[in-house]
């Protein structure tokens, strides 16, 4: 089994989904991000995920990258959500954002915004002004969930 997968498992243990791994660099420091998300929805919007739910995970996925390390050298291992406003960068993303609100670049540096209503193999259902647009997974350069105040 691969980091990921074996992070993916302990993370099913507690009644969450994995949402992503990155490994980033911020201040002359390596982080090891985890990012978590609820599999519960209510009211058509995901459910949070609780402090105690990231301290939790941390003391769990902590032992996994002792004989697993993610990178060579020093890092950091934070655990938390992805966020409410996130990037979108596999296919996973996507279908785990079905429903909420998404900002697309296209390879034709066309700009698509809307609700992400279906993701079907390869194609992401957009719903704009009453109409569904159909988009190619490949076709998206950059992507990320957005929230409307109202």
């Amino acid at each position: 089994m691969s980091l990921q997968s074996d992070i993916a498992s302990i993370v099913k243990s507690v009644d969450l989904e994995l949402y992503d791994t990155v490994i980033v660099n911020e201040n002359d420091e390596t982080i090891f991000r985890v990012s978590v998300i609820s599999p519960e929805v209510e009211d058509g919007k995901r459910k949070g995920v609780s402090l105690d739910a990231c301290v939790e995970l941390t003391h769990l996925i902590s032992p996994l990258l002792d004989v697993t390390p993610p990178v060579s050298g020093e890092y950091r291992l934070e655990v938390g959500s992805p966020g409410i406003e996130r990037k979108l960068t596999t296919l996973d993303n996507f279908k785990k954002s079905v429903g909420e609100n998404v900002s697309l670049l296209l390879n034709e540096k066309e700009k698509v915004k809307g609700k992400l209503v279906k993701v079907d193999g390869n194609k992401l259902f957009i719903e704009k002004e009453g109409q569904t647009e159909e988009i190619d997974f490949n076709a998206v350069k950059k992507a990320k969930t957005y929230f409307e105040w109202k």
